[in-house]
């Protein structure tokens, strides 16, 4: 509701923006959730941009939740991905947060994660992927490696980094990761990620894995339809 209030007040700082909702609320279809006053140019003119951020965010919003009530009462994290639409970054994790998911890196600068190019990058040199882990550790960098297999997991569990990302790895295989974490690395954490629906979200989390990272969260979001409508 702030953005799309934001979009009337940048028109006219005079128009009158009234939630009738908080953002995070849910409600039905049909349900008014704002009353607008101002002039009728100004609430036209901004019509479009508002209603366009409301459907977008409500969406991811609602997508959120869906997988969040998806892994109760599990302890596992719903968490997006910098998989967000170009300029949108900031206001898609809001969407995400407010939907009770987690928000993960914003850029690359917030966290170092090796992902598949970067070891297909090193000849999977895990030396060398060592090496990188133990640098960023001194600067206090939170590292994380992608691995794809548990091949790779078992190398990269040796060599210490906070967390290892399974990427799209049968639940046979993430159970068996989360067997291995549990045999004395109990302060790395495990994230999921690919191959995650409504379906199989709930049998993910509870393999015991503490964060499950969600793409289609801000990358296929069904836009929520609304609709501004002048009342006499």
């Amino acid at each position: 509701m702030t953005v799309a209030m934001a979009a009337f007040l940048m028109r006219d700082a005079k128009v009158k923006f009234m939630p009738l909702e908080m953002d995070g609320r849910r409600v039905k279809a049909g349900q008014q959730v704002a009353y607008i006053e101002g002039d009728l140019n100004a609430i036209l003119g901004a019509e479009r941009t508002a209603l366009n951020f409301l459907s977008r965010l409500s969406g991811i919003t609602t997508l959120t939740s869906a997988f969040v009530d998806a892994v109760k009462p599990y302890k596992t994290k719903i968490m997006d991905t910098r998989k967000t639409a170009p300029g949108l970054r900031l206001l898609d994790k809001y969407a995400v947060s407010v939907g009770g998911g987690t928000n993960h890196r914003v850029g690359l600068y917030d966290q170092m994660l090796i992902k598949d190019n970067h070891l297909a990058a090193l000849n999977y040199d895990w030396d060398k992927v060592g090496a990188a882990i133990a640098s960023a550790r001194k600067k206090k960098i939170r590292t994380e490696v992608e691995v794809q297999d548990i091949g790779q997991f078992r190398k990269a569990l040796g060599l210490g980094p906070d967390v290892i990302m399974l990427d799209n790895m049968g639940l046979k295989e993430i159970r068996e990761a989360v067997a291995l974490r549990d045999n004395g690395h109990f302060e790395l954490q495990l994230e999921v990620s690919g191959g995650v629906n409504l379906k199989n979200a709930g049998r993910i989390a509870a393999a015991g894995v503490d964060m499950i990272s969600i793409g289609a969260l801000t990358h296929s979001v069904k836009a929520v339809d609304f609709s501004l409508d002048i009342i006499g």
